[in-house]
């Protein structure tokens, strides 16, 4: 491929490629970016690529491009449009006995009660499952689920804090 078929490709075919990128990506400077990488690469290569095959070369090169900087940018948050007011609790408490009160009150009905009888009150399963009704073993795995919830609930600081 000689200058003047290179110029050539720049001029029929960095508008097509453009739209194409911007269309995938809906990002302005990342599509202009990697438009410019696809030329790039083809003036690297432009004594082993023809001019009927550069159109074709240029739509891969520019769409390998595109994905790979997907995939780079993956786990990248745009911080500019972030705003931390997002991460504060609505419900602010003073002390870890708030905290406790309001996680409770979130446990399903038979869950808050077996946790409030067995923790606060003192009774023994037996006396749990004879106050509601269940077997020994149902009151075990009532308590065992609450405290698990209770614990995810309590366990992140932001709620605490």
């Amino acid at each position: 491929m000689t200058v003047q078929d290179y110029n050539r490709c720049v001029d029929n075919f960095s508008d097509g490629i453009y739209r194409f990128i911007l269309k995938n990506t809906r990002d302005e400077e990342l599509s202009k970016d990697v438009v410019q990488e696809a030329f790039y690469r083809l003036w690297e290569k432009h004594e082993g690529v023809e001019f009927e095959k550069a159109r074709s070369y240029l739509f891969t090169t520019a769409y390998h491009f595109m994905i790979d900087e997907f995939r780079k940018n993956k786990y990248k948050t745009d911080m500019s449009e972030f705003t931390f007011d997002a991460l504060k609790n609505e419900t602010l408490f003073t002390d870890l006995a708030d905290v406790l009160e309001e996680a409770v009150s979130k446990l399903p009905e038979i869950q808050r009660s077996v946790v409030l009888l067995r923790d606060y009150e003192g009774y023994s399963y037996k006396e749990i499952g004879d106050i509601t009704g269940l077997s020994e073993s149902q009151v075990k795995v009532y308590i065992y689920r609450a405290r698990m919830t209770l614990k995810q609930y309590i366990g992140s600081m932001d709620i605490v804090i």
